[in-house]
């Protein structure tokens, strides 16, 4: 059943990843209006993460940023499609990076670097990140999809520029053995998620709400001494983003506890405040807001 499903919906994707930019801008307005205005999906639930997150704005100001970042969600699902055709000319015109020289001089450390990067702008198009002659190899920290055959699509998506999918599942496991073989590696992590709330040891607050935390990044970087970056990206205009890398750490065993979360959580804040519509906001991020949190968590502020 699995791979009838996916023979029958990949000839769409494929075609749709051709498309001229043009006329795909054109399809995510489409796709936009269906799942906005007809199917109003988890439309609740991100008008209800707006409000909590940003309760300065009026009810008119949080209209205006649900249907931006709908419109912005559409086309970065479709982008991560398009990826699937898209030349290497043509990816690294509309993903550019500001300091990849800072970048370098990291590798030239010969340490690993973990990317903590939050669910904001685009990070489909980090995979050019290989096309542009660095020293390490890229890995990308993800969930695996539960059909086997699209969970493949993606990897080979995302692995066509040469960078590679690690599931979370085996990614201590895989970057521990790649340090013990003396492979370093840049390592994409999102580290926005909610951890379970029976695993959620560390509370913090984030947009002005405690919520749970993971601090995975933080306790590989620690551990196996990898530096640590934030990743920044700008949406600058449609199909157009922008990304410089933020020194979060280059003496991750040094650091006082939490630092290094608390820093990348800072950074990703700020960015949101910023430009609100180019979060993921139906991520149910504060689903756990009004939980007690368990006898072994730690309130870290």
């Amino acid at each position: 059943m699995q791979g009838l499903v996916f023979w029958l919906i990949y000839p769409i994707l494929w075609l749709v990843s051709i498309l001229p930019f043009r006329i795909f801008y054109l399809f995510s307005d489409c796709c936009y209006f269906v799942i906005y205005h007809l199917i109003g999906y988890r439309k609740k639930t991100v008008t209800a993460n707006l409000k909590l997150a940003l309760p300065e704005k009026s009810d008119v100001e949080i209209r205006q940023i649900r249907k931006k970042f709908y419109s912005h969600m559409c086309d970065m699902f479709l982008e991560m499609i398009k990826s699937m055709s898209i030349s290497e000319k043509e990816l690294k015109r509309r993903f550019t990076y500001t300091n990849l020289d800072f970048l370098r001089r990291l590798e030239e450390q010969n340490k690993s670097i973990i990317f903590m990067c939050g669910h904001y702008a685009s990070y489909e198009w980090l995979i050019s990140l290989q096309l542009h002659g660095l020293k390490f190899r890229s890995f990308g920290i993800y969930k695996k999809i539960r059909n086997h055959y699209f969970d493949q699509l993606i990897r080979d998506i995302r692995g066509k520029f040469d960078a590679k999918l690690i599931s979370m599942y085996e990614a201590t496991e895989t970057i521990q053995r790649n340090e013990t073989e003396g492979l370093p590696g840049n390592y994409a992590m999102i580290a926005d998620q909610s951890p379970k709330l029976q695993r959620a040891k560390y509370w913090f607050h984030f947009m002005g709400v405690r919520v749970p935390v993971f601090e995975g990044s933080e306790r590989l970087a620690k551990k196996l001494d990898m530096n640590v970056i934030y990743l920044h990206v700008e949406k600058k205009k449609r199909g157009f983003y922008e990304a410089t890398f933020k020194p979060i750490s280059e003496n991750a065993p040094a650091e006082p506890p939490h630092k290094i979360t608390r820093t990348f959580l800072d950074l990703l804040e700020n960015q949101i405040r910023k430009n609100p519509e180019y979060y993921l906001w139906t991520h149910k991020r504060w689903k756990h807001k009004d939980s007690q949190p368990p006898a072994h968590a730690e309130i870290v502020d």
